[in-house]
């Protein structure tokens, strides 16, 4: 064949292409369950951390699987669904259903003898979406820790919504008011209160962010308000 004529060209060009295609295709094979276990380990870790268990250096298996008793399924009624299956739920696609519709995840945790619930939580910071996990302690109404994450929040400013100074404001903060009704826990501005409800300082320069978990609590753990009424004292 003439290595010179378009038809050669033509032909060479498309073996290329075949073969870079096999090539992208099949390592994107060898790679998609390596990719998807590193993004369940990192979920794992996230709900450890809002424990307050320390991962560092940790078999993060062995750890999730001793503490995490429980990954139930419940509905905005409050109705148990599942006993497990909640680790695979995407909140993020689930706050996109009608609300009669929606599958919401509960992990039942035990941490030094004493049980814990983890509730998740997914919001809308500046720059995209903001999520996390908040602990709470056998009462269903003291936070016992939390976890907040971000997709690209401003470095400085409202990225600080993942540091431990923002997290650990959270601890011992209640969710309900005396009557035991829902209100939220308040995120303002330093040196501002909340009135009926317990609060924490907001990030300094990233008010939108700081805006957006508040929301966040608020819509949030609020789908979780008649399955804690319903277990609250069980």
């Amino acid at each position: 064949m003439n290595t010179n004529s378009n038809s050669y060209t033509m032909i060479y060009a498309a073996i290329m292409v075949i073969v870079v295609a096999f090539m992208l295709s099949f390592t994107s094979g060898v790679l998609k369950e390596k990719q998807g276990k590193n993004v369940e380990l990192d979920k794992k870790k996230q709900i450890l951390t809002s424990l307050k268990v320390d991962t560092k250096g940790q078999d993060i298996e062995k750890l999730y699987a001793d503490i995490v008793k429980k990954d139930i399924i419940v509905d905005m009624q409050g109705t148990l669904k599942s006993e497990e299956g909640g680790f695979d739920i995407d909140i993020a696609k689930e706050n996109a259903k009608k609300p009669e519709d929606r599958k919401l995840p509960v992990y039942v945790c035990e941490v030094e003898g004493a049980t814990k619930y983890v509730f998740s939580m997914r919001g809308t910071g500046l720059w995209g979406p903001i999520w996390g996990y908040l602990s709470m302690n056998e009462d269903l109404n003291t936070v016992y820790g939390s976890y907040f994450s971000h997709a690209g929040e401003t470095p400085g400013l409202g990225a600080e919504i993942a540091t431990h100074r923002f997290q650990s404001e959270f601890v011992g903060k209640k969710i309900l008011n005396a009557e035991g009704d829902f209100v939220s826990i308040a995120v303002v501005k330093a040196g501002k209160t909340a009135d009926g409800q317990d609060f924490v300082d907001g990030i300094s320069g990233g008010t939108i962010t700081s805006t957006g978990v508040d929301k966040m609590l608020k819509e949030s753990i609020g789908q979780y308000t008649n399955y804690i009424k319903l277990n609250r004292g069980k």
